[in-house]
């Protein structure tokens, strides 16, 4: 009986210290949502129109985006980052020509661009539903509360499926008589960002038929983006 007990007491012990010695599992951040690795890219068909009724200016303009994370660099916080290289063409028949370069790295939780010098948190980590963030934390723009409205969601483009997608809303935005504002993107695992969608417009009011009155644009921006496909390059 003192035998049993002995082996039981024993065996008790083993099992404790197994499951103590168990490497707690390394938590998953989901980093690659930010597509984040040299040489990846992203095509995009792309619309922008702006308006500005002072110059009679409703203009749509149509081309083609490909963005390209490029080599490494050290910005002024002696933070390691990549360049983002943003190329541009009319046709998908005609070559490639380098727009401009912006820059991007990942700091901890947050997924940083600096776009036109301007330095956007554009993803915190690891996403939930919970998560409230200032797009706009490290620049001299408004405050504008982020947040994630879809995480790790299949969407299909183009008739291909693409698992794992989140959707960030950067300006929840507000439609009204005077102003119809309203931005976010979309974001995949392993390849970054393959949707935006922004836009920014203010009215003004003209005569119409007799008794209405009919809203206008008077000044304003639309962006958006469309997936076409990437890769490694």
């Amino acid at each position: 009986m003192k035998l049993r007990l002995f082996h039981i007491v024993f065996s008790t012990v083993l099992i404790t210290v197994f499951v103590g010695c168990k490497k707690t599992p390394e938590p998953n951040f989901h980093f690659e949502y930010f597509g984040y690795e040299k040489g990846r890219y992203v095509v995009y068909d792309v619309m922008e129109i702006t308006h500005d009724k002072k110059v009679n200016k409703h203009d749509t303009l149509v081309f083609q985006l490909k963005t390209k994370w490029g080599e490494s660099y050290l910005d002024n916080q002696n933070r390691e980052g990549r360049e983002y290289l943003r190329f541009v063409r009319s046709l998908p028949t005609e070559p490639w020509v380098l727009q401009d370069k912006w820059f991007g790295l990942i700091d901890g939780i947050r997924a940083e661009l600096v776009e036109e010098n301007q330095r956007m948190v554009k993803l915190v980590f690891s996403p939930t539903l919970n998560k409230l963030w200032d797009l706009n934390a490290y620049n001299m723009n408004g405050e504008t509360d982020s947040y994630y409205s879809e995480i790790h969601q299949d969407t299909t483009i183009n008739n291909v499926l693409i698992d794992s997608t989140l959707t960030v809303i950067y300006d929840e935005g507000h439609n009204s008589k005077i102003d119809s504002v309203y931005s976010f993107e979309k974001y995949a695992k392993n390849i970054g960002l393959i949707h935006k969608h922004y836009k920014d417009n203010h009215f003004e009011f003209i005569i119409g038929s007799p008794g209405e009155v009919d809203p206008e644009v008077k000044i304003g921006k639309e962006l958006y983006y469309f997936y076409v496909s990437s890769g490694i390059e």
